[in-house]
């Protein structure tokens, strides 16, 4: 029986360790199943949100099917009244409980790729659905395929945080959600991908394809299942009517590169207005409702996203001057819901400037060339595409993504001409999309260097010291003598009675005074010896700006204050900690970050990975005589030559965590070792190890 038993016993570890193997052999696959949950769930987040916009609008304007029908009905102050009540209530949502959730939230998605590896914080989803459903449903100028990639890659992000996958797939997930949600939306599985690939991710690797792919896929399943497989747009079929059309849709992506841009321009200078203004930030959004209400009085068309204003425009049913002055009053309205606070995409305003202007230059030119072009129509849908390619610098998901939601391959020739055209203007004229100069302006750019990257990631706030060493300015020099010789702290802060910095007192000032006579010692105080601190800094300056501040100043350490006009110290932090920071993080990424293969020719499959040079990384059982030591104790990186990256209690969590080991940890059994060093050196010290990693 107990033979039986332990039989079983060995069959059923040998059918596990397969399956871990096989696990850890097949990380594309487990990619490839998250992007299948992550587009499932954007899916019905997204159909969920969509049903939340109805709902509010039932409450706001009734709406019965037509947006344009109901605001007839509605006397001209309810117009007002209701953007206001809005704005009074997506304002205090945003400023209490995500300010990430403000504005069209695509930046704060590159943005947590670019600095954070992805991190997004789960409650973001919630907030930014409820604060831009209500911020459409009441009249903001906005889309909501903006909040529903902020919202999916939030959900992508909190299953991978939640499932601890490493820092570049956690990237690829974020990139799902972004996927799933713009697929889900406008029913174009294709566009929602490339745009994940074009403008979230920055890239085309053939790793983050298959996961973002499925994902967008599943997100359109489930949408198509609930609305149908519908092209969110319902057009007359157009096509090119004259080989001359082509200099004309030339010259119409010229304009609509100058409408983009003009659209990046107008939303930063009303997000750049309603920041100088000095009052809380709740109340802006309130603020710029009012303005946003007159513009509704004026022209109901900019109420929402406009998809009614789209139709119109591409099926010729609105006279070219209405058209013109569309294009101002849409470019008002969404600025100032965007500027003051509102939540919403910029998406389909681009698609709303992209049809009316279009719309206008079809017009004019089927006037004044009546047998060689198409209908005003063709030039609007035409137009959709190119001020969203020349507003996010990404040609390719524009041209994909009016493809889709058009339905209509005939007219894809004037499509990409067009969209080109507009997106080489745009760029020529401002480096910037309408989603990187948002990070732009916050110091961050995305094709600067990582050394760059990672110090703008940190804030002193990150690595400060919350305790430091301070003397009182009324100390005499007695006291200050008795205070350095008990310590070993290199220099002492001096406050006064209200904790504010007054200054800094170091050991050589001290010792230049020690021969003062005792009636000097009464008379000597530390406000008489402490030297000016002009150079400080604030718990939310960055970790690059902390060290510019340290190149101006001979000492290792910066006084903390909470902001610059108390100037109440709360801290200090040393350049010696910022550089530890800077070489874990880099080394972080040099070697936690690096994708890992197993070696399948042998028969000991170790996980190994090679690099140039002889350099070598390994996982290594810990030594029997290393238990109970830490790696400060051990010394290892001066005895055996090679340096401890991580130090994990099972081979699977390697590379679900990028932590560096503390010097002070202790080992236990059952430890593996991510050693890194020479090749040789690697190999003598796997020696020191009773069993190889299997």
């Amino acid at each position: 029986m107990e033979k039986q038993n332990n039989l079983k016993i060995g069959i059923l570890k040998k059918l596990s360790d397969s399956f871990v193997q096989y696990t850890q052999f097949s990380q594309s696959t487990y990619l490839f199943i998250l992007g299948i949950i992550v587009g499932i769930l954007g899916g019905f987040v997204s159909i969920g949100f969509r049903w939340l916009i109805i709902f509010f609008q039932k409450f706001t304007i009734n709406d019965s099917g037509s947006i344009l029908e109901s605001l007839t009905h509605l006397p001209f102050y309810y117009k007002i009244l209701i953007p206001v009540i809005g704005g009074a209530i997506v304002g205090p949502i945003i400023y209490l409980f995500a300010r990430e959730a403000k504005g069209h939230g695509v930046p704060e998605v590159m943005q947590a790729i670019a600095l954070k590896n992805g991190v997004i914080r789960p409650r973001v989803a919630a907030v930014k659905s409820i604060a831009s459903a209500i911020t459409i449903s009441t009249g903001g100028s906005v889309g909501q395929e903006g909040p529903i990639i902020q919202v999916g890659s939030a959900i992508g992000s909190s299953i991978g945080q939640w499932l601890k996958v490493s820092p570049e797939r956690l990237k690829i997930l974020v990139g799902c959600g972004a996927a799933a949600g713009i697929a889900a939306t406008f029913n174009a599985p294709i566009a929602g991908a490339f745009f994940a690939l074009e403008i979230i991710l920055g890239n085309f690797a053939l790793t983050s394809f298959s996961p973002i792919i499925i994902s967008s896929v599943m997100a359109t399943v489930i949408s198509r299942a609930f609305f149908g497989n519908y092209p969110i747009f319902t057009v007359p079929g157009y096509s090119l009517v004259s080989i001359w059309e082509v200099p004309l849709y030339m010259v119409l992506g010229l304009v609509t590169g100058i409408v983009g841009l003009a659209f990046t321009k107008s939303v930063y200078a009303s997000e750049n207005f309603f920041d100088k203004l000095k009052m809380p930030e709740y109340l802006k959004t309130p603020l710029g409702a009012i303005f946003l209400g007159l513009l509704i009085i004026l022209s109901p068309h900019v109420f929402g996203g406009g998809y009614e204003t789209i139709e119109m425009a591409m099926q010729g049913k609105l006279i070219w001057h209405s058209l013109l002055l569309l294009i101002i009053f849409k470019l008002l309205a969404t600025s100032v819901t965007l500027g003051s606070g509102g939540s919403g995409g910029v998406f389909a305003p681009a698609l709303f400037l992209g049809a009316v202007a279009g719309g206008a230059f079809g017009q004019l030119v089927n006037f004044i060339f009546p047998s060689v072009t198409a209908s005003s129509g063709a030039y609007a849908m035409v137009g959709m595409g190119a001020v969203v390619a020349a507003t996010t610098h990404a040609p390719i998901t524009a041209i994909l993504i009016l493809f889709e939601i058009t339905n209509d391959y005939k007219i894809i020739l004037p499509i990409m001409i067009t969209c080109t055209i507009a997106t080489i203007l745009a760029r020529r004229l401002k480096q910037d999309s309408i989603y990187t100069l948002k990070l732009t302006l916050r110091g961050i750019t995305l094709d600067q260097g990582r050394e760059e990257i990672i110090m703008k990631s940190f804030s002193v706030g990150d690595l400060m010291r919350a305790d430091p060493p301070t003397i009182d300015e009324t100390s005499p020099l007695k006291e200050i003598i008795k205070i350095f010789m008990k310590s070993q702290e290199p220099h002492y802060y001096v406050v006064n009675k209200n904790s504010q910095l007054i200054g800094s007192l170091s050991t050589h000032l001290v010792k230049g005074v020690l021969s003062a006579s005792e009636d000097l010692n009464r008379l000597i105080i530390a406000r008489d010896l402490h030297n000016p601190c002009e150079v400080f800094v604030t718990p939310e300056t960055d970790l690059a700006t902390c060290m510019h501040k340290f190149e101006r100043v001979e000492s290792d350490h910066l006084p903390v204050v909470d902001n610059e006009k108390s100037n109440h110290l709360i801290g200090s932090i040393s350049r010696k900690e910022i550089i530890k920071l800077y070489n874990r993080e880099i080394l972080k990424k040099d070697v936690l970050g690096v994708k890992y293969v197993r070696s399948i020719g042998q028969e000991n499959k170790r996980n190994l990975v090679s690099l140039p040079r002889d350099f070598k990384v390994d996982f290594i059982s810990v030594p029997e005589e290393f238990i109970g030591k830490s790696i400060k104790d051990i010394n290892i990186r001066a005895k055996y030559k090679i340096t401890i990256i991580a130090v994990k209690q099972k081979l699977s969590d390697i590379g679900q965590s990028s932590e560096m080991p503390d010097p002070d940890r202790t080992f236990k059994p059952g430890d593996i070792l991510f050693a890194a060093g020479k090749s040789e050196d690697v190999d003598k010290f796997r020696k020191l190890s009773s069993s190889a990693v299997k």
